[in-house]
């Protein structure tokens, strides 16, 4: 624990400016980044006695051993910097909401030739035009179902849609009326995009129009006595009526607002969000956040704000914002969201009528979402704590281990031996910091010796940056394990627990390369599958924990994480090695070029053969280019026969093409 006096700034070194602040831990990783109109006032109140600070700034203040900031011009500069770096370098004492799941969005591709509507989670993609999100991926599909009648869009993926276009017969929503079969030239790309376009306007909310539109043409057909169509578009209608109903009306006023409300407690605090378009409810989305600093209401909202809205832009973000509570002071974060939408934003709380009575459905809402948070993460802590401190009891450890990396050793026959590094932080998984390595110092099958290699690859990477740091004895040999910066992701912060996945052999090769290395705070233990027997290296019997232990539970969660990420990572390998083609060695040859010269000579063994100049009629090749591929096939080994690897059966030069994509390989 780092006494914060033996750090704190000089008087007057601190400028009494707008700016961002950063607190660094004793590895130089980045713990917590804060905002200040006054760079001066605001670290001067980390810098008190610990007994006047709230517990939770106490524990980031001394966990701290530097402190640094960086000076801006205004306080929207500053809350765009404190976005970007809680974004880049995690820290762990910030607040983050964290999505609980992820909510699925209805997407209409608008960037493709014919436009695609599907449902689409993750990120989001430039051209695409989202609705929602949505609580559940079936009330998508029930709305385009029932849009489908009037606004025939593409729903078929890439695939179907080229086989039906190369069989000239559209799949079964084409024979259907529910797709406009676009496929077979049943419908022009201008006119499936205007369709596309009719669509993402009735769910944008302007849905008057378009039934205004068919009740007009429904009456026409009636008169010219078309009963049949006017049947259709009476059905279309009612169709159109039904989608509208499953977004209830909110506010009769049409307002597009996003509402936000939360539920918090001493320890977490839920957000939730109802997205309001056109006066209905389009999409519903929360999240959970451990308190891990001192913050209101109205800090909470300013965090949530940024999540919302710290990678939306144009009309995603609304023209008001209705919050519990206004950050202090409340122009910077409203200047920031005008300058996200390119227009002006209404930040304010509601105080009466419809928007405050949608507003407390929606703090509802948090806190049922908090209650219900809080009996799942009961137990998972109670359960996970326990399973740690089975750990440290079994293995005879000084405190549980918070930080635990496994490595597994993989392979096929002694050809293409890796090895993978698994990181579970807490008992869960903190994918982030996993590594793959490649065994570079011997070929063939060695597993007790791979396992050697790789811890002290990873070993000598903390002990570069101790030594960087000035924290270890000059001559360590290894590379950086963080860059200067202390952005996460590197090999800088040491485990309280190494698993290896074997018995005694590997736990002792383990255990010698941490000795070699001087490392001697690091605790080791392998889990052999045969038995799930627990290996120490200074034991010759195995340390055996009851099979309905939370302990061995958890260690077999790691053993076997460990193992799936290897042998994924070693197929990954043994896959592109399979596929690996001569051209692959040409230098700037890229893969469209590659694929024009396959489908030109129709196999490698004939471009190979071919002539400079035979080369150059490639479309978009050139004669630099042909002669550096001439000259690159004449130095490579002829690769033997291809092979169908469906029946195991030798390929005909003639038949490669047919067999492979992208030719011979």
């Amino acid at each position: 624990m780092a006494d914060p006096s033996t750090y704190r700034p000089k008087p007057g070194e601190i400028p009494d400016s707008p700016g961002v602040y950063r607190f660094r831990d004793a590895h130089r990783r980045v713990i917590y980044v804060g905002k200040a109109k006054s760079l001066r006032l605001r670290l001067a109140n980390y810098f008190q006695d610990l007994s006047g600070l709230h517990p939770r700034t106490r524990t980031m203040v001394t966990t701290a051993a530097s402190v640094e900031w960086t000076v801006v011009s205004t306080e929207v500069e500053a809350l765009q910097l404190e976005y970007t770096w809680i974004k880049e370098y995690d820290p762990r004492f910030n607040v983050k909401y964290r999505d609980d799941k992820s909510y699925p969005s209805l997407a209409v591709t608008l960037n493709e030739e014919f436009p695609r509507v599907q449902v689409m989670r993750g990120p989001k993609r430039k051209g695409v035009r989202y609705f929602g999100p949505y609580a559940h991926a079936w009330a998508i599909r029930e709305t385009v179902d029932l849009l489908l009648r009037v606004f025939p869009v593409r729903t078929c993926s890439a695939g179907v849609f080229k086989r039906s276009a190369q069989i000239g017969r559209p799949c079964l929503l084409g024979y259907i009326g529910k797709c406009s079969a676009p496929c077979v030239g049943r419908i022009s790309p201008e006119e499936h995009r205007e369709l596309a376009d009719e669509f993402c306007d009735f769910m944008a909310g302007r849905t008057g129009a378009h039934l205004r539109r068919l009740e007009e043409r429904m009456h026409e057909a009636a008169e010219e006595t078309e009963y049949e169509r006017a049947a259709r578009l009476r059905d279309d209608i009612e169709a159109l009526r039904r989608a509208m109903e499953k977004n209830a009306v909110v506010l009769t006023d049409a307002t597009d607002a996003d509402l936000i409300a939360l539920a918090e407690d001493e320890l977490e605090a839920a957000v939730q969000i109802f997205h309001v378009r056109g006066g209905r409810v389009r999409g519903q989305r929360g999240w959970v956040t451990d308190r891990v600093e001192e913050v209101g209401t109205a800090e909470l909202v300013e965090h949530a704000l940024q999540q919302l809205y710290g990678e939306e832009s144009g009309d995603t973000v609304p023209r008001e914002v209705l919050v519990p509570a206004l950050p202090e002071p409340v122009e910077p974060i409203a200047q920031w969201l005008a300058g996200r939408r390119g227009a002006g934003v209404n930040l304010r709380v509601p105080r009466r009528g419809d928007k405050r009575a949608l507003m407390e459905t929606v703090q509802r809402n948090a806190q049922q979402a908090l209650a219900l948070h809080k009996t799942k993460r009961a137990s998972d802590l109670t359960t996970r704590s326990r399973a740690l401190e089975e750990i440290a009891e079994a293995l005879d450890l000084d405190s549980a281990p918070l930080r635990i990396e496994c490595f597994d050793v993989s392979h096929l026959q002694g050809d293409d031996v890796v090895a993978s590094m698994v990181v579970f932080e807490d008992g869960l998984a903190r994918k982030s910091e996993y590594r793959r390595f490649q065994i570079r110092s011997f070929a063939g099958q060695d597993d007790v010796r791979a396992m050697h290699e790789v811890v002290a690859r990873r070993f000598r990477r903390y002990l570069q940056e101790m030594q960087r740091t000035g924290e270890w004895p000059e001559g360590e040999e290894g590379e950086h394990g963080r860059d200067e910066d202390g952005r996460p992701k590197k090999f800088a912060y040491p485990p309280q627990l190494l698993v290896v996945d074997g018995g005694k052999p590997q736990v002792a090769a383990a255990q010698r390369a941490l000795n070699e290395l001087g490392v001697d705070d690091v605790a080791v233990c392998g889990l052999a599958k045969r038995l799930e027997e627990v290996w120490l290296p200074q034991d010759d019997d195995p340390v055996v924990l009851p099979r309905t232990s939370e302990g061995l539970y958890l260690l077999q969660r790691v053993r076997d994480e460990a193992h799936r990420f290897a042998i994924t990572y070693q197929r990954s390998k043994r896959k592109k090695a399979l596929t690996a083609s001569p051209l692959d060695a040409v230098p700037g040859l890229g893969e469209t070029r590659k694929q024009a010269l396959i489908k030109h000579f129709g196999s490698v063994k004939r471009l190979r053969a071919a002539t400079v100049e035979q080369i150059c009629e490639v479309p978009g090749v050139g004669r630099k280019t042909a002669e550096t591929v001439a000259a690159s096939l004449a130095g490579a080994t002829p690769g033997g026969p291809a092979v169908n690897t469906a029946t195991g059966e030798i390929v005909e030069d003639e038949e490669r093409p047919r067999q492979t994509r992208g030719g011979n390989r």
